[in-house]
């Protein structure tokens, strides 16, 4: 299978909330750069920067869980799955 021939489109609307996240985590960060720069508790920093890294990784699994139903729906029940590119993509927010 070409690599262009797994690509799958996300859904728009799957994706406001994903995006939401994303947002919320760029504030996050920039909260965290702030507080780095105002010398900040160092424990303070370290909870904004945690809340920050989980909403990545839950914006990550979103992203693939959506693609992976897509791939799922498109393939109507035919084996087109490329289990190690989606291995390495859930292992890639590991």
């Amino acid at each position: 299978m070409s690599p262009d021939a797994a690509r799958v489109a996300l859904d728009r609307a799957e994706m406001t909330p994903v995006i939401n996240r994303l947002k919320r985590a760029q504030g996050q960060l920039a909260g965290v750069v702030r507080m780095l720069e105002e010398s900040r508790d160092c424990e303070d920093v370290v909870i904004q920067l945690s809340a920050a890294s989980k909403a990545l990784d839950r914006a990550g699994i979103a992203i693939i869980s959506s693609g992976l139903k897509q791939c799922l729906v498109a393939s109507h029940g035919e084996d087109t799955l490329d289990v190690q590119r989606l291995q390495k993509l859930f292992l890639s927010l590991a």
